[in-house]
């Protein structure tokens, strides 16, 4: 796979951000508790950027080629999983949705000028509510792959690869290319645990060595927490909650190695909405020419992910 463009790292990284896409996390920082606790508790930092956005402007030949039953209603209900920091995650009042992902789709929205509704979900039942009309739209750092097109129709926005994580200075000495016999956190029903540790898993016992013992877990900050407190040796995952975590953490985690396997993020729709997929495209095009995609990536910090070829169900390997 391509790789996305190269990432400085540690503090100065363009991803970073004070709060990263934290699972069940308030918009307060949040540092991880250090007793082999999988829960996290609240630090002092703001999560959420001072910078603001101007709003977009309502194209009306974007709002004719919305769906019916969304331009009837006046507003599109959004799947999301809220512990994904900075793209996605709950601010400090535990209820409200915010994060890149949140004011991107809100500007994308914004331009056929209805209202979003950001409704908080496990992460492996947000295609599924797409497909049954739970949800009109999934939007939570999904990656494209042939595997989710099957299923939906996807727009391309955002380019992000995955990362290794452990405890600073690497106490367990994990090396990404020989994991055998380590134990690794991952979220549940993402690429890492679905398709990266499955192939990582089956060239271990390939090779005669010991399986890698793989943690699963449906909340993102559990993830990062159980590396934290040593129950798990490293972790995988996308590299802005990646670099999230070393932040919320304080330091106490690190990423190991590059980024790889760079591949664009997704919103999902169903799968007969090519034709609102292409509308989408549009509408973000122009937000593009007009300044408000960077502006809003930039108060996030991740403006390294940006794309310029949103596309409906890209090509992707």
């Amino acid at each position: 796979m391509a790789v996305s463009p190269s990432y400085p790292r540690a503090a100065s990284h363009p991803l970073r951000h004070a709060p990263v896409k934290g699972r069940t996390c308030s918009a307060t920082a949040l540092a991880l508790t250090a007793c082999g606790s999988d829960s996290l508790s609240e630090g002092d930092a703001s999560a959420t950027p001072e910078a603001s956005t101007s709003a977009p402007t309502v194209d009306e030949a974007l709002v004719a080629k919305l769906p019916e039953s969304i331009k009837s209603a006046g507003v599109i209900k959004i799947g999301t999983d809220a512990t994904y920091q900075p793209n996605e995650f709950l601010d400090a009042d535990g209820k409200t949705v915010i994060g890149m992902d949140v004011d991107l789709f809100d500007a994308v929205m914004a331009k056929f000028g209805v209202k979003t509704e950001w409704v908080p979900s496990a992460f492996d039942a947000i295609i599924l509510g797409v497909q049954s009309g739970k949800y009109d739209v999934g939007v939570s750092s999904f990656t494209v792959n042939n595997e989710r097109m099957a299923q939906a129709t996807m727009v391309s926005y955002f380019k992000a690869g995955t990362q290794w994580v452990t405890q600073k200075g690497n106490p367990k000495a994990i090396n990404p290319d020989d994991a055998c016999g380590k134990t690794v956190a991952v979220q549940k029903g993402t690429v890492q645990a679905d398709v990266d540790l499955p192939a990582r898993q089956k060239a271990c016992t390939d090779a005669g060595k010991p399986e890698i013992n793989v943690l699963v877990d449906a909340d993102q900050a559990k993830v990062t927490a159980s590396v934290q407190s040593g129950k798990a040796d490293a972790m995988l995952v996308d590299l802005p909650p990646a670099i999230a975590a070393v932040d919320l953490t304080g330091g106490q985690l690190e990423l190991l190695g590059e980024q790889y396997d760079s591949a664009p993020y997704g919103y999902v729709l169903k799968k007969e909405d090519t034709a609102f997929g292409e509308a989408i495209v549009e509408a973000l095009k122009q937000l593009e020419s007009e300044g408000t995609y960077l502006e809003i990536l930039t108060k996030w910090k991740t403006e390294g992910g940006a794309i310029n070829d949103f596309a409906v169900n890209p090509t992707v390997s």
